[in-house]
């Protein structure tokens, strides 16, 4: 089995890669508009094969970008993008997109096959205001000749003064709508794919909002007849385990498992809190779920 490498454009992203394959590149100083509420993310992502399995600021929800920890409702801060949801109002452009800002990387090295990034974040309201600390941990390392596995795990301190609620639209009054969390958005040509678990699998419209300790996402590429399969596990200690998911097919292809999404988490003045994620990535197609799921669970 080969080896990761890191390649670190300074100041810029970092880019973790399999041979000649680019797997992801994480970039942690974006120049995002702040009406997207600029934050690290990953993209794009690629399978071992080199199939592309991400999407990056989308028409529709341009704040969408390949993988990224997004949060809408923090507070009244908003760190996922565009307008908030506001009872009675819909969605409401308000000056409160914030900021997840990078300070320093504590370590960026590759390990025993495994490539390993760990930084630090400030995540600062649109007014400049301090509202939490993160320290961030991303690994990767590949699982089999046809799967590789990420880790991302977050730890937030709450530094605004006050208690911080966290939630999503449905808990703001929104019915199905409890996105928020780590979210990935996937290709257009996956539209209207398969999403798995491991009671069955479905729609979006379908599964969203269902409990599950994971789900995958098996969709067609364009251009070379070939399906790829992406698959997220929702770490056994993380709150409010097993998360409802938001998940989409029928419009998009995204998969979030969604902590806060019919149930708000306060996180008290400068006390923290944390979530592990696996996200498996394969050249396969659905039959495979169940099997890559059990892989990142043994690795998370």
């Amino acid at each position: 089995m080969s080896h990761l490498h890191i390649r670190h454009d300074i100041e810029s992203a970092v880019t973790v890669s399999d041979g000649e394959t680019d797997l992801f590149r994480y970039v942690y100083r974006p120049d995002s508009p702040q009406l997207e509420s600029p934050k690290p993310y990953l993209h794009p992502i690629r399978t071992r094969s080199g199939r592309l399995v991400s999407l990056f600021r989308p028409w529709d929800h341009v704040w969408h970008k390949g993988i990224a920890l997004s949060l809408p409702h923090v507070g009244e801060e908003n760190f996922w993008g565009g307008p908030t949801y506001v009872h009675g109002r819909f969605y409401v452009q308000l000056e409160n997109n914030g900021t997840q800002l990078h300070r320093r990387f504590t370590r960026m090295e590759q390990v025993d096959g495994t490539a390993e990034l760990v930084h630090e974040l400030d995540w600062n309201t649109q007014g400049g205001a301090p509202w939490l600390t993160e320290r961030r941990a991303l690994s990767a390392r590949l699982l089999s000749t046809e799967a590789w596995m990420l880790t991302f795990e977050t730890e937030l301190r709450n530094v605004s003064g006050a208690d911080i609620a966290i939630g999503s639209p449905t808990t703001k009054g929104r019915e199905n709508a409890g996105y928020g969390g780590l979210f990935w958005r996937g290709p257009r040509a996956f539209t209207g794919g398969l999403l798995v678990t491991a009671e069955g699998s479905g729609s979006g419209n379908d599964m969203r909002g269902q409990r599950h300790e994971w789900m995958g996402f098996a969709g067609r590429h364009d251009d070379i007849d070939a399906t790829s399969l992406v698959v997220m596990v929702d770490y056994a200690a993380n709150p409010h385990h097993p998360p409802q998911w938001f998940a989409r097919s029928e419009e998009f292809a995204c998969l979030n498992p969604a902590p806060f999404f019919s149930e708000e988490l306060t996180v008290p003045s400068g006390a923290s809190v944390g979530f592990r994620y696996g996200v498996g990535i394969a050249d396969a197609d659905a039959d495979a779920a169940q099997e890559l799921a059990e892989a990142v669970r043994k690795s998370l």
